[in-house]
């Protein structure tokens, strides 16, 4: 039971723990008052009771040796003349008794009649007899026996060193306990406004600090799965040791994050580094027959009586070797090279070749081009990213899907945007979306994203990635710069 009451969450164990510490202490001060209050009382009975006893008991010492009952009556009533009967320190009756045991004269002879044996009295007397018997008691001794309605103060009545009696006041004990029963509601009520204004500050305060304990035992936990968040500021901005581990794991949470970077630039440049070497064993096999391919088309070009369709198809197999030419100068990273201007038909271009994938998986593939006849943007480049995007996204709605692609641009930039509605992608792969040998299709080399991604950084371009709402998008913004590109 300890052990669990141990293991409780600190948000609960801290407002806990301070809310048991201030009922108990509370509770410990209500006992102690209460006890002060009827220590108080039994002190205050006592001093009332030994004043007034010893000056009645020294009055009525002739009344007693004279047998002067008369007197000895007009001594005892004296006292209750003008007495208030809710007054607690105010005797009900006074007696004198003999030491025989019997009252010698009584304020109240109706009830208490004289030469009456007090063991005849009924309950409570009996504890008084055995008090007042000895000779030698205090000067003021009070009696509570438990069966009786009365409390008793007993004064010994002594002349010349000789106890003629025992002068007894009865006081009644409902007014006693009525009194520290006041006493006592008022150290309650008290007591509950106490609880009622240190409870809910404790609850506040120890939220206040629980909360921001439990936030961070709770980020911490998270490092074991993935990178956690910066716990923010305001959430305890203060300079004490708390506020110090806040600052302390921030500072983790930073060089952490720093070192992710790190590790992934390392794995990044290692990527880089490999596609280095496979592309440099490669290019020589690749650009070799390709220069004679496009040394072929412009001889052929070059011949007397070719029609139109012949010239439009040796134009689009000439653009496609020279896209082929500039992507593997992209993978190189090559020194600048000479750019031509794009050009609708380059895009028209696009659209053909697409055309047999589409039809091929049956994705309705819907292409808007709103460019003016020539954009001061690269072609080549610019072709391949546009066709990569779309194979990418033909290949992600599966059969059956659709596929949309909008190009357009304005003074400053222009823009390609692709959509389609295949497979969200999760949160977790968009950080390494464009890493290459990164691919979760089956079948993907994970390369295609990668060099969209190198030719649009070569553009000082941005691309950006959006999967929601059942759709994922692709939108590329490329700049138009005229001193970057040369008229064809």
């Amino acid at each position: 039971m300890t052990r669990w009451l141990f293991n409780l969450s600190i948000k609960h164990k801290i407002p806990l723990w301070g809310a048991v510490l201030i009922i108990v202490s509370t509770l410990s001060v209500c006992s102690v008052f209460l006890y002060r209050s009827y220590h108080n009382i039994e002190s205050t009975l006592a001093t009332s009771a030994g004043t007034l006893g010893s000056t009645l008991a020294r009055t009525l010492i002739p009344t007693l040796l004279h047998d002067d009952v008369w007197r000895g009556f007009e001594i005892v009533k004296a006292p209750f003349t003008d007495a208030h009967s809710d007054n607690p320190f105010q005797p009900v009756v006074a007696m004198v008794v003999t030491k025989e045991q019997q009252i010698f004269v009584s304020s109240d002879p109706d009830n208490f009649p004289m030469l009456t044996e007090l063991r005849d009295l009924g309950q409570g007397f009996p504890e008084l007899i055995e008090t007042i018997t000895p000779l030698d008691i205090p000067p003021t001794t009070i009696i509570t026996p438990d069966d009786s309605e009365f409390t008793f103060a007993a004064i010994p009545m002594i002349d010349s060193d000789t106890r003629l009696g025992t002068l007894v006041l009865l006081y009644s004990r409902s007014l006693l306990y009525y009194m520290f029963a006041s006493s006592a509601l008022h150290g309650v009520i008290i007591g509950l406004v106490v609880l009622a204004v240190l409870l809910p500050i404790n609850w506040y305060w120890g939220q206040r600090m629980a909360t921001p304990l439990v936030r961070l035992a709770h980020r911490m936990d998270e490092i074991q799965t993935h990178l956690p968040e910066q716990l923010q500021p305001e959430l305890y901005n203060y300079a004490d040791e708390l506020g110090h581990l806040f600052k302390a794991y921030n500072r983790m949470v930073v060089a952490l994050r720093e070192k992710e970077q790190l590790e992934r630039g390392i794995l990044s440049a290692e990527r880089l580094a490999a596609i280095g070497r496979l592309t440099a064993g490669i290019a020589h096999e690749i650009n070799n027959p390709l220069a004679g391919m496009l040394t072929a088309l412009d001889t052929l070009k070059q011949r007397d009586h070719l029609d139109e369709r012949t010239l439009r198809t040796l134009g689009l197999v000439e653009r496609g070797l020279l896209q082929v030419k500039d992507t593997v100068a992209a993978l190189l990273v090559e020194a600048r090279q000479q750019k031509r201007r794009l050009e609708r038909q380059d895009l028209e271009d696009v659209y053909t070749l697409m055309q047999s994938t589409t039809a091929k998986r049956q994705v309705n593939l819907t292409f808007d081009i709103d460019l003016p006849a020539s954009t001061a943007v690269p072609a080549s480049p610019v072709r391949q990213v546009v066709i990569n995007l779309l194979n990418n996204a033909i290949q992600a709605a599966g059969d059956g899907g659709w596929v949309k692609c909008a190009i357009s641009s304005n003074q400053e930039q222009i823009r390609i945007e692709v959509i389609n509605n295949g497979d969200p992608i999760l949160p977790e792969r968009l950080k390494n979306l464009f890493e290459p040998f990164v691919s979760y299709r089956e079948g993907g080399h994970g390369l295609g994203l990668w060099v969209t991604y190198q030719l649009v950084q070569q553009m000082a371009g941005v691309i950006e990635v959006d999967s929601r709402d059942g759709t994922v998008s692709f939108v590329v913004t490329i700049p138009i710069d005229e001193n970057e590109v040369e008229v064809a």
